[in-house]
């Protein structure tokens, strides 16, 4: 699987997040722009590559069709994905 991370030191690694017998922890990652080539989106992706190599689940929310703050309802869709 390091192969697919080649700018990984793995010398400087302790492994996994968490041992076998406990549950992964879940991360949510969220980035702001919506911009087709977003270089915060990008981070993100490359952020939930590593943890996922590390032993995290993680999950990435795409803001595209976001309403802005006080702008939608709380049953408006994108807000109850986030939520």
């Amino acid at each position: 699987m390091t192969d697919q991370l080649p700018n990984l030191d793995t010398s400087l690694t302790t492994g996994t997040l968490v041992d076998a017998d406990v549950h992964k922890p879940r991360i949510l990652l969220l980035y702001g722009s919506t911009r087709k080539r977003s270089f915060s989106r990008l981070l993100v992706e490359e952020a939930a590559r590593l943890l996922e190599h590390f032993g995290a689940e993680t999950r990435i929310f795409n803001p595209s069709g976001l309403p802005l703050p006080d702008d939608a309802p709380v049953d408006h869709p994108k807000v109850q994905e986030l939520l």
